[in-house]
Formats: structure tokens, sequence, C-alpha cells
């Protein structure tokens, strides 16, 4: 930090405006598979490097159910792809797998329901286009997915640039302070949903609300075996592993845990301490995530006081080969500031570690507090587009908290332009998705990829 005079808004805005020149609105309209495009399932099997062997032919189950789930599951081929296309040049704190099912409800420290990104296994900084571009071509993929016409899906990835541009500018002229504070309640939304999505939300967001993890989760994911407290195993996605045995595991998982809790803040170490681990069992959990080691730690306090943490690990993120290393050693310790920097809450249980036998690095989270997801399947046009432009809205709240909003709103503009530009890219890179899902039908069918037939 030094003196010195600052540029105006004004200023800012008129450099993002510069930008037009080295790269037009129009071109980010442009995809178009090239004859040196990565094989995408060269891309898939690399990207199993360090995932848990047994479970990537369940990774390559789920993915191979629909278009819309291989775009779910294949951020690394994306990340190559999106590698290749125009940006402007400001970069920002992104999500690096900005699809529409990685946003949705969660609970402030203060048990509010906000809305936000929910997802930051990929987060790096890179380019703010990426996570734009990957979030309307996932509305369109799941547009065609649940049957709407085409031009209803495109409709619903243009509103979400829309959005995203007309947040961009909002949050440009508002002081840093006001950005950081702002959020999306969940309240807000469905003031702006019809009557028929409140009536069909209302209930969900009634439970999520209510939610208890000692009346909920604790009796389905826990029994009670031999006098002792014990996960509940239901496999092939929870389950012991034999190595969950012996003195070198328990002193792996408490060499862990001291590191995880060295990260903690003050206050929330004195959380941590008024619980006892009791039991950990791996947990299979999403669709690219799938085969990363992922668990399920119970602590009690008291027999009537549970927490659950989930202890998901840290790989490099899928934009580092594009957009350069992390600054941060440990890969959960990514994961855990790019979240802190992009939602406007966070857990107070977030932190990270190392597994000291394996070396794995691994972030560490609560499970399941007070969580609603979007349920795609169920989706009308309206809810669609509604939900689209949230996601556009909630994705310029938070990139502007990285990255300069002033810069990137007067490359954007106040026309439709780029928000044209998006949803035809949108929809060429869904006509790839689909046609690389087909790819994926063939390997899997000439054996080159091992498919589970077991997904519970």
């Amino acid at each position: 930090m030094s003196g010195g005079r600052l540029p105006s808004p004004e200023q800012r805005r008129a450099t993002g405006k510069a930008l037009r020149e080295k790269v037009p609105l129009e071109r980010h309209a442009e995809w178009k598979e090239s004859a040196g495009r990565r094989d995408p399932i060269t891309i898939l099997i690399e990207s199993n490097k360090g995932r848990v062997p047994e479970l990537v032919p369940i990774r390559h189950a789920r993915m191979l159910t629909s278009p819309f789930a291989f775009l779910r599951g294949s951020a690394a081929v994306m990340a190559s792809d999106l590698s290749t296309t125009p940006t402007s040049g400001p970069r920002v704190q992104a999500c690096g797998d900005c699809h529409l099912m990685n946003f949705g409800g969660f609970a402030t420290p203060e048990r509010q329901l906000i809305f936000s990104i929910n997802d930051f296994d990929e987060t790096l900084p890179a380019p703010w286009e990426w996570d734009v571009k990957r979030l309307a071509a996932s509305i369109v993929v799941a547009g065609r997915y649940i049957n709407l016409k085409e031009r209803q899906s495109q409709s619903a990835a243009e509103a979400a640039a829309r959005w995203y541009r007309r947040w961009m500018s909002r949050y440009a002229d508002m002081r840093v302070f006001d950005v950081w504070y702002d959020h999306v309640n969940v309240e807000e939304i469905l003031g702006s949903l019809s009557r028929a999505a409140r009536k069909r939300l209302t209930p969900r967001i009634e439970k999520a609300r209510s939610r208890s993890v000692i009346e909920h989760d604790f009796p389905k994911l826990v029994d009670r075996t031999g006098g002792r407290l014990r996960i509940k195993d239901t496999p092939p996605l929870i389950f012991h592993e034999q190595s969950n045995k012996g003195k070198a595991f328990r002193q792996n998982v408490l060499s862990a845990l001291k590191t995880y809790r060295e990260a903690l803040v003050d206050p929330y170490r004195a959380v941590l301490d008024r619980f006892q681990l009791q039991d950990l069992a791996l947990k299979v959990v999403g669709v690219g995530s799938v085969g990363t080691a992922c668990y399920v730690a119970l602590f009690m306090a008291s027999d009537r006081d549970p927490l659950f943490l989930q202890i998901k690990q840290a790989n490099p993120s899928v934009l580092e080969p594009y957009a350069g290393k992390s600054i941060y050693p440990n890969q959960g310790q990514r994961v855990v500031t790019g979240q802190r920097l992009m939602q406007s809450a966070s857990d107070i249980m977030l932190g990270w570690t190392v597994g000291a036998l394996k070396g794995r690095h691994f972030y560490v989270r609560q499970l399941r507090d007070m969580k609603l997801s979007a349920l795609v399947e169920a989706m009308e046009p309206g809810t669609l587009n509604t939900y689209s432009k949230l996601c556009g809205w909630t994705l310029a709240r938070a990139h502007a908290r990285s990255g300069d909003p002033a810069t990137i709103a007067g490359y954007l503009g106040k026309r439709d332009v780029f928000d044209q530009a998006i949803a035809q890219f949108a929809a060429a890179y869904a006509d790839q998705t689909e046609s690389d899902h087909r790819a994926m039908r063939k390997a899997s069918r000439d054996g080159r990829l091992e498919v589970s037939s077991i997904d519970n």
C-alpha cells in the first residue's frame, strides 16, 4: 500500500471500454472445434490421477447418464477449451467449475439463508469470461436435458449474461465494503418468482431452514455398535476403508486434525475443541468430484450434540495449466481462500489440512448445513430463466469482490452485444458437450473407460 492518486471509477470504466478494441464483444460468441483440440477422453483419463481407483468407475457411470452430467464432470475438458477462447484481460478469483448446479442456498453463521456459489474445488485467479461461459453453456445443456425449446434455453443463458453485465455495472459504482457485504437473500428470490414457483419452492426452503443435525442427519448417518457411535456403511457411497484400522491410521488422522485445527482462527478453534472425534468414513460425492478422497468425520460434544465435518481431497485446479499455479502450497488452502473471497458468508468451520501418509491435501467444512440445491428436472422455462438471472447476479457479485468491477463493466458496456454473444457461445458449446458425451459412450463400449454398473 502506498500513497498516490487513484483512478476514478469513470477512468477505470474507460480503461475497460478501450479493451473492446483488442477483443470486440462479438468475439465471445466464438466456438468451433479445432483440428488441434485435445481429445476429451484423454483429458478425462488424466483428470483421474490422484483419485481413489475403486471409485473412478462410479465417476464415469454418473457422467454417462446425460450430456448435462457429462458437463458437470468434465470441468477439465472445458478448461482446456476455454483457454483457447478470447479474453479481454482482467482477472478475478474464478470459480473454475461454474455450472448452474454449483449454486444454491446455505446458512450464514447468523443462520440466514442466502444464495451463492457453493463449490470451489477448482477456484483460481483467472479470466472472468471463463466462469460466465461455463455457466451459460450449462444452462443450455440443462435446458435441453429437461426438453425445453432451444430458444427457451438460449434465452435463459442470455438472461444470465445480461444480469451479470447489469449487476457488474452496479457494483462498479458501489464502495468496496458495500460490495463485500452484499448478498442474495433467499427471501428476495421468493419475491421474484411466479406464484406457482413460490408454492413449489417455499416448502423446500422451510425444510432447509428447520433442518437440524441431531434430528435429521444424525439418525440417518449414525448407529451405535458395541457401545460406540459409528457412521453407517451404505456401500458403495459411504463405507469404512479396510485401512481405517491400526495405530498408523489413527496417528495420521490425529495429525491431519491437528493441522486443520491450527488453520482455524482462535474463536472457531475453541468451538472445535468442545468436540471429540468418534468415527471416519469415506463418502462418494457429486459427479466431477467422484474418486477424490472425501471423508465424513463424526465428532460429539455429548450424546445429543454431534458435528459432522466433510474432509475433501483438493487437487490442483483444472485451470492451473492455463491460468498459472496457485500461490498457496496447500491446495486445500487454495480452495478455502477462494471460497472466502467469492462467497458472501462462509462456514465457520472451513479450513484445510494435509494427510501425513499419502501427502494428500484436503479442505474441511461442515456437512449439510441448511443447504438448498436446485432441482433442474422440475424447472419450467420461466423458472430456469429466473434461476439463470440469479446465477448471473451472484457470479457478478463474486467476481466484483476480487476483481475490478469498473473495468469489467466498462468493457461490457450498456448494450446487449455481450449477452447475445454468450448465448451463441452457449448453444455452440452445448453441441460440443453432446458430441463429447457420445465420444465417452464409445470409449466405454470400447473398454477405454471402466464404468461401474452399481451406483446407489
